[in-house]
């Protein structure tokens, strides 16, 4: 375990250079990639809760969520063998007016690591281009959301609607980001919500299952 425990101390320090190397000690010793990775997204929630009390400021979080990145395609090709299955297509973006990317990236390595493939659109993503892409795969599973700021919020509820109004099914919508509640998510018609990584994983599998 005290190698997995030196992954969580680099990814919350930043240290991108030494988290691979640290990740591959871990697999050697043993430690399976699944509890690596729990290991890095709970650094993520340390480094993310600093953040919010203003301990950090963004370029540590950047440095940090590039350090999880970085262990992460470490442990990429295990985790796809090991899910050798396929969850799926999940879409993936921050909705228009936003400019914020961390929380989605983090949520993006969760859900590819749970087995889907993603395709993420980025930030500041318009209406129609969520819909271009969802009528591009229509084997498309889950469309995943993500609002930062409390000032997106009307645009979180502006793309659920306009997708729904686009006719398109088969797929599920699933949304979270700093201000969004399960409340509020049930209040704009989304299926599911996430108010975190870790969870937004584990609810997309829950939501095709």
């Amino acid at each position: 375990m005290s190698k997995i425990i030196e992954v969580k101390e680099k990814v919350e320090a930043g240290k991108a250079k030494l988290v691979p190397g640290l990740v591959q000690e871990a697999l050697n010793e043993g430690c399976s990639a699944p509890d690596i990775l729990q290991a890095m997204v709970e650094a993520m929630d340390v480094v993310g809760n600093k953040f919010s009390s203003g301990e950090i400021f963004v370029p540590e979080m950047l440095v940090s969520a590039r350090a999880m990145s970085k262990g992460v395609e470490v442990l990429k090709p295990i985790l796809a063998s090991s899910g050798s299955v396929s969850n799926g297509l999940c879409i993936m973006g921050t909705v228009a007016g936003d400019l914020h990317d961390i929380g989605k990236n983090l949520v993006t390595i969760m859900i590819e690591s749970a087995g889907f493939d993603v395709i993420d659109l980025g930030v500041d993503v318009p209406i129609t281009k969520f819909i271009e892409t969802i009528k591009e795969h229509p084997e498309v599973k889950v469309l995943a959301l993500s609002a930062l700021l409390t000032t997106t919020m009307p645009s979180l509820r502006e793309t659920v609607n306009g997708v729904r109004e686009s006719g398109l099914t088969g797929f599920k919508i699933l949304v979270g980001g700093a201000p969004i509640t399960q409340a509020f998510a049930d209040e704009i018609g989304a299926d599911g919500y996430a108010p975190d990584a870790g969870s937004a994983a584990v609810k997309a599998k829950e939501l095709i299952a």
